[in-house]
C-alpha cells in the first residue's frame, strides 16, 4: 500500500508591515505631541505667573535696586513701543487706554529727600538735557546688580523738570514717587531727577509691569496643546489601528528577495554591521528610569568620546603618511561606538533590551552589536576632504535623525527650555510611551529605529575616516 500523503498545515499569512501612510501618521502625530506638550508646559508657566507673580496692585515688580550717578540726571536708554520685536508695527488697538499694558516707576532719593521721576518722549528728553551732564543706564545685571551708564557731557545746568510739558506721566516730591503710565505708541525714556536742579542723584528704584494679556495667552497656549494633544493622539492611534484585531506590525526580520544580478553589487550591505534583537518580553516601567541608570555608562562615554576624536586627528596624520590607520587607535574607535550603540540600544536610542549594557569596547554578548572591518588601505586625499566636505548631506540628514537627544524640559545657561532630539528621539518616546501606558512596544517602531541608528553610526564610522567607501542613503544593511 502507498504512503498517504501526510497533510500539511497552510502556512500563515505573511504580517503586514505599516504602509507609509500610517508612518507618517505616527511621525506628524508624535511630533504634534510633543509641540502640544510644550504649548502646555508654556501655558502653564503664564497661568502660574499671572497667578502667583503679581503684587497686591496687580503689577510683575523688579527688585528694588541702587541708582546713582554725580551727574544731574539718570535716564533709562530708549525703548520703542511702536514696534514689536521684528520691527512691524504694534496696532494702534493695543496701545489705547492702555489695554496692553501700564508701566510702574516707584523711586525714593536715597538720602530721603526730594526726587523726580518722569517718563517722557526719548527726542524730547534728549533735547532737554542737550549740555547737560547726566548718566544714561545702557545695561543692568541682576546677580549680583550692577548697573553700566553712558555718561553725554555738557557744563550747563538745566530747567527744573517740573517746569516741562512734554512729560506723559511724573511724579515729584519727598518720600516715594510713584508713576503709572499707561503705554503709547513711540520712543520713551525714564528720567530721575533731582526737582531742585542739583547734581547727584542716588535713587532706590523698581519697575513694574501690569500686562493685560497675560492670562489670554495662557489659555490660548492651554487650549492650543490640548487641542493639538488630543490631534496629535488621535494620528498616533490611526497609525497604530490594526485590520480586523491583527497585529500589522512589521516582522522583526524578513529574509531578503533574491536581487537581480545587476543590482546585486550595488545593494551589497555597508562595511558597518549595525545590528540588534529586540527582547521578546520588556519590562514596561524601566523606560521611566533608564536615563538614570545610564547616568555611569554617560560619564564613560564623554570621555571616551574625547579620546576618540583625539585619536582620530592622530589617526588622520598617520593615513596621510602611511594609508593605514594604526590597528590599536581603530580597534579603540570601533570600541566606542559599539559601546554607545549598546547603550543607545538599551535607552532612548532603541529601548530594544532590558539586559544592562556591559563596560567593555570589545564585542560582548549582547542583543545590540556593532563591527566596522579593518581596511588594510585608506585614500590619503579623501582623508582631507571627507570628514568636513563630503559628509555634509549626511549631516544634514543625521541633524534631522538624532538631533541632541530624547526630548526633555531642562536648564541651560539661558534659562529652561525644551530640547528637541531628532527622529530618533521621537520614536523612542512613542516606544516608550507604548510600554508604559499599554505593556507593549508599538508595531513597526523598532525596525525604523534600528534603520535610523545604522544611519547614523554609518556616518560616524566614515567622519572618524574609519572606511572610504561613501555611507548609502538607506536605512538597511
Amino acid at each position: 500500500m502507498a504512503d498517504e500523503p501526510v497533510p500539511t498545515q497552510p502556512a500563515p499569512p505573511p504580517r503586514r508591515g505599516l504602509s507609509g501612510g500610517r508612518i507618517a501618521l505616527i511621525v506628524v502625530g508624535s511630533l504634534a505631541a510633543l509641540v502640544a506638550l510644550a504649548l502646555l508646559v508654556a501655558g502653564g508657566a503664564l497661568l502660574w505667573l499671572d497667578q502667583t507673580q503679581r503684587d497686591e496692585d496687580g503689577f510683575f515688580t523688579s527688585s528694588t535696586e541702587r541708582f546713582e550717578t554725580d551727574a544731574y540726571a539718570l535716564t533709562s536708554d530708549g525703548f520703542d513701543i511702536a514696534a514689536d520685536a521684528s520691527g512691524e508695527d504694534v496696532p494702534d488697538w493695543l496701545l489705547d487706554e492702555g489695554r496692553l499694558a501700564t508701566v510702574r516707576v516707584r523711586a525714593a532719593a536715597a538720602d530721603g529727600g526730594e526726587v523726580f521721576v518722569g517718563i517722557g518722549p526719548e527726542d524730547e528728553v534728549r533735547s532737554y538735557l542737550d549740555g547737560v551732564a547726566y548718566d544714561e543706564v545702557v545695561d543692568v545685571d541682576l546677580d549680583p546688580f550692577e548697573a553700566e551708564y553712558r555718561r553725554s557731557g555738557g557744563s550747563g545746568q538745566p530747567e527744573p523738570p517740573g517746569e516741562q510739558g512734554f512729560w506723559a506721566a511724573e511724579a515729584s516730591g519727598a518720600g516715594t514717587q510713584v508713576v503709572e503710565w499707561p503705554i503709547e505708541g513711540g520712543r520713551w525714556a525714564i528720567v530721575v531727577m533731582d526737582p531742585a536742579v542739583e547734581e547727584g542723584v542716588a535713587v532706590d528704584l523698581d519697575l513694574g509691569a501690569d500686562v493685560s494679556f497675560v492670562l489670554w495667552v495662557a489659555i490660548g497656549l492651554l487650549v492650543a496643546g490640548a487641542l493639538l494633544l488630543a490631534a496629535g493622539a488621535l494620528m498616533i492611534a490611526l497609525g497604530f489601528r490594526s485590520r480586523g484585531g491583527e497585529d500589522e506590525g512589521f516582522p522583526e526580520a524578513v529574509p531578503p528577495a533574491p536581487l537581480p544580478a545587476e543590482t546585486a553589487e550595488a545593494a551589497e550591505p555597508y562595511p558597518v554591521s549595525v545590528e540588534g534583537s529586540r527582547d521578546a518580553e520588556l519590562n514596561r516601567w524601566l523606560p521611566l528610569v533608564k536615563w538614570i541608570l545610564v547616568i555611569p555608562h554617560v560619564i564613560v562615554l564623554a570621555l571616551l568620546w574625547l579620546a576618540f576624536f583625539v585619536l582620530t586627528v592622530v589617526a588622520g596624520f598617520a593615513i596621510l603618511f602611511t594609508e593605514r590607520y594604526p590597528r590599536a587607535i581603530f580597534d579603540f574607535n570601533v570600541g566606542v561606538l559599539r559601546w554607545t550603540w549598546r547603550v543607545l540600544f538599551y535607552a532612548y536610542g532603541a529601548l530594544g533590551t532590558d539586559r544592562y549594557p556591559p563596560f567593555a569596547l570589545g564585542p560582548a554578548d549582547y542583543p545590540a552589536t556593532l563591527d566596522v572591518p579593518y581596511p588594510e588601505r585608506l585614500s590619503r586625499g579623501l582623508v582631507l576632504v571627507k570628514w568636513w566636505l563630503l559628509a555634509i548631506p549626511h549631516y544634514i540628514v543625521v541633524g534631522v535623525i538624532a538631533g541632541g537627544g530624547p526630548w526633555w524640559w531642562g536648564w541651560d545657561e539661558s534659562g529652561w527650555g525644551w530640547w528637541g532630539g531628532g527622529l530618533i528621539g521621537v520614536l523612542a518616546l512613542v516606544a516608550g510611551g507604548g510600554l508604559v501606558l499599554f505593556g507593549r512596544y508599538p508595531a513597526g517602531v523598532f525596525p525604523l529605529l534600528l534603520g535610523l541608528n545604522r544611519w547614523v553610526f554609518r556616518v560616524a564610522a566614515y567622519a572618524g575616516l574609519m572606511r572610504d567607501e561613501y555611507p548609502p542613503f538607506r536605512l538597511g544593511r
